[in-house]
């Protein structure tokens, strides 16, 4: 068997700050430990299950450097660094049997949800042929396009509810309680880790009850940029056409692949400032 494990950051218990999951804060160390901890507890899980599997764990938030390597289950192997392809989902093919989103966030605009974004602050909301969809959406998505399911996810009870919505028989874990952007009422890092452990060894165990999310392109896609020069940026890719109202751009992609690369590029390009 093998299986993809992506972890973010924003939904790991006990985070509720960007100084806990940003290089530049003064808790960012304290939170990559915490992330680690939870992708060990998710990895124990999957072996628990199926002990011959082949695990990779894709860093799968910011810079994508934050896991630490040395800290992380000896028995993985890790997908380190940007940019590389399929983005948060780095190291995914068709051979893969099951993905787990771990410490994910609900998309923009969701909640009351914890640290709640879609790809960076950046872009205000991305809709495929006119649903809304975050990083949740748009990665299950991807991965249902290979033929392959999210099986579990975790992350506070807006995220948890964000994949039920669209893959009801997956497992979820809430780690946390969302209050608001900045505030959450959490379980102990430990029980955390231990509710993930038990409940990754069971979404393996029914992996084959949960089918991946495949959608039927082609896909009309249109992304809300936060400025004026963000659009600017945008339209010069070729296939990318502004919209009335200033914000929004739109592009059309033959099927799910397209369209996510499209995403990711445009995420890219909001991150650059004027001169």
């Amino acid at each position: 068997m093998k299986v993809l494990i992506s972890v973010d950051m924003e939904g790991v218990s006990g985070i509720v700050h960007p100084a806990e999951t940003n290089p530049d804060g003064h808790d960012y160390a304290h939170g990559r430990a915490l992330m680690t901890a939870e992708a060990n507890a998710v990895i124990a899980g999957v072996l628990d299950a199926e002990p011959t599997a082949e695990v990779r764990v894709a860093d799968a938030h910011g810079s994508f450097r934050n896991l630490l390597p040395e800290e992380l289950d000896r028995r993985a192997h890790l997908v380190r660094g940007k940019p590389r392809p399929l983005g948060m989902l780095g190291g995914l093919d068709e051979q893969t049997d099951a993905v787990l989103l771990v410490g994910y966030h609900a998309r923009a605009g969701g909640g009351p949800a914890v640290l709640a974004h879609t790809m960076n602050d950046g872009i205000l909301d991305v809709r495929v042929a006119g649903r809304s969809m975050g990083e949740i959406g748009l990665n299950a998505a991807m991965a249902g396009h290979l033929g392959v399911p999210v099986v579990l996810l975790s992350g506070d009870d807006s995220a948890c509810a964000e994949l039920q919505e669209l893959l009801p028989s997956a497992v979820t874990v809430a780690v946390k309680q969302a209050l608001g952007q900045g505030a959450a009422v959490a379980l102990h890092p430990e029980e955390a880790r231990e509710r993930l452990r038990h409940a990754a060894a069971e979404a393996i165990t029914r992996c084959g009850q949960v089918s991946p999310l495949s959608l039927a392109g082609p896909f009309d896609v249109e992304v809300d940029l936060s400025t004026p020069f963000m659009v600017d940026l945008a339209t010069l890719v070729p296939a990318v056409a502004r919209r009335e109202g200033g914000r929004t751009v739109s592009f059309t992609a033959a099927d799910f692949a397209d369209a996510y690369r499209l995403v990711l590029l445009l995420a890219q390009l909001a991150t650059i400032r004027p001169s």
